[in-house]
């Protein structure tokens, strides 16, 4: 429908909207995944739903000062206040890997107006446990190829899997996402404990986890599901942890049947 900025929690916030009828969903996009690049999702979500795809400060169009935190409690007090400055009251919060961590937090902080939760391929690491199986070096590497201007073909070094279509949208905006944001919240993937706010979650939640990969393994979705008894697990066939990317027909039926 159309992009737009507001100023909520302080600073400069800009998210793309799809759809505009049915129930709202906050989407939280990942560590560096610019809204845009959520598009041809949203667009197939805004079949059945009123979507909002946010730019996590640090990315995109929103603010991405050097000096403006990048903390997880930053990000997700940034998503209460986007939902308390556009008068949103009843709505779905969806997350995606960094974007789950900032959506599980968020609802710690406030539940009011949060339907149901889905959680897609959230990294469960923190103090004391395994770290994150992709190295830091290859955000940043990427990151500063694309900043030099860089062609699709060279994205596809790193994400060998992904169309064409998907690789020029990568190369067109993975240069806005601000160096210094996205080593903070790759620190805090380690220094940030999730586990602690998932029993405090009183809203129906979907954990999607990818069928490869190794960010969720099956012993840390039983911790998970321990913390929350309720909580539903699938694991998502034919995916990494870019769901949606390798399997957005597995992705979009998994949502539309829990969010009904």
């Amino acid at each position: 429908m159309y992009g737009a900025n507001l100023r909520a929690n302080g600073i400069r916030q800009h998210y793309l909207r799809y759809g505009g009828s049915g129930v709202p969903i906050i989407l939280v996009p990942g560590i560096t995944s610019p809204a845009i690049t959520w598009g041809f999702i949203a667009e197939r979500l805004a079949e059945r739903y009123d979507v909002y795809v946010l730019d996590v400060r640090g990315r995109g169009l929103s603010q991405a000062d050097p000096g403006l935190g990048y903390s997880l409690d930053a990000c997700a007090n940034d998503v209460t206040g986007f939902v308390r400055a556009l008068g949103i009251d009843d709505y779905h919060l969806v997350g995606h890997s960094m974007g789950a961590r900032i959506a599980i937090r968020a609802a710690r902080h406030d539940l009011a107006g949060i339907q149901k939760m889905v959680w897609v391929d959230p990294p469960v690491t923190g103090p004391g446990r395994r770290p994150y199986p992709a190295p830091l070096s290859w955000y940043v590497d990427s990151i500063r190829l694309a900043t030099q201007g860089a062609s699709w073909q060279e994205m596809k070094t790193f994400l060998p899997s992904w169309t064409e279509e998907q690789l020029k949208l990568r190369a067109e905006w993975l240069h806005t996402c601000l160096e210094s944001a996205i080593v903070a919240s790759y620190d805090g993937f380690h220094a940030d404990d999730i586990h602690q706010d998932v029993s405090d979650i009183r809203v129906p939640t979907l954990l999607m986890a990818a069928e490869r990969g190794d960010v969720i393994r099956d012993e840390e979705m039983a911790e998970l599901m321990a913390l929350k008894p309720d909580l539903e697990a699938v694991r998502v066939p034919n995916a990494g942890h870019m769901i949606p990317w390798d399997n957005l027909d597995g992705f979009v039926a998994g949502i539309n049947r829990f969010l009904g």
